[in-house]
């Protein structure tokens, strides 16, 4: 019975031993500050982790709004360019329009130098179809030295071609009969043959001038496009004024002559400047 009180006794001894044994250690270790230490590096480990995460994701929201913001300047300023490029393309073709005007008025000065003759260049300020002779109103009358009969050019495509005649002239503005009108005619000769014929229009300036007079026989030498210029047999005009090109020959069985259809140079929906000619200074 000793015995066993004995064994137990030291049993229990050592267990007490070894539970002191521990504590002991441990509280050695909060004294020299160990796992303090230990704590703070686990604290600022996560805490860091922490701070990273959160700067990140400030640094992103920045970084978003920063792209927003340029983006939007980055539109305005496509904007402020897409309004610059409308401006020039407008200016290019506002300089092609007036270095096209004056080449226009330079190959008129041009043309009037070398037919060594006086021009009056006036302006078409009216259009009336339904006129007597389906007129045309210049600018320019009595007073610019305008006379009735005088004939009226212009200048297209860089050709200079017939428009019509002066019938009718006031001190200011002059009324102008265009070569389609159907009370117009002129002696009309074919550049290619030399053949000569009447030319008179059909009324409507949409349809081509009618050339009369011409024989049969000259059929096979005739071609499409070959120009018909002003004969200079009468004395209303001067020789080899661009009229027209041909575009169409018909044969007709009971008449001795071609009917040769005439289009004219001049587009006259586009017409705006003329040249007046005086015949009395042209064969001077």
């Amino acid at each position: 019975m000793s015995k066993k009180l004995t064994l137990g006794s030291l049993k229990l001894a050592l267990i007490v031993f070894a539970c002191l044994f521990v504590v002991s250690n441990v509280m050695l270790g909060l004294s020299s500050g160990g796992f303090i230490v230990n704590l703070k590096d686990v604290g600022f480990s996560a805490f860091s982790t922490i701070q990273k995460g959160i700067n990140s994701a400030v640094h992103g929201v920045t970084e978003g709004f920063k792209a927003v913001k340029e983006l939007a300047v980055l539109k305005k300023e496509y904007a402020v360019l897409v309004e610059k490029l409308a401006d020039y393309e407008y200016l290019q073709r506002d300089y092609a329009k007036i270095k096209e005007e004056n080449e226009n008025l330079k190959k008129q000065l041009e043309i009037s130098e070398e037919y060594e003759r006086k021009n009056i260049i006036a302006r078409v300020i009216g259009r009336d179809p339904n006129a007597l002779y389906s007129a045309l109103t210049i600018n320019k009358g009595t007073k610019h030295g305008i006379r009735k009969n005088m004939p009226v050019v212009a200048i297209q495509g860089g050709d200079v071609a017939l428009v019509g005649k002066i019938v009718t002239v006031g001190p200011l503005t002059s009324m102008v009969m265009p070569i389609y009108d159907f009370q117009y005619n002129v002696s009309g000769r074919i550049r290619s043959t030399h053949d000569v014929g009447l030319i008179t229009g059909r009324g409507t300036e949409g349809e081509p001038l009618q050339m009369s007079y011409i024989k049969k026989s000259v059929y096979k030498d005739l071609q499409y496009g070959d120009l018909v210029v002003t004969s200079g047999e009468n004395d209303n005009y001067l020789a080899n004024i661009p009229i027209g090109s041909i575009s169409n020959v018909k044969v007709i069985d009971y008449d001795s002559s071609l009917q040769i259809d005439i289009v004219p140079i001049i587009d006259f929906a586009r017409l705006e400047n003329v040249m007046v000619i005086d015949l009395k200074y042209a064969r001077e």
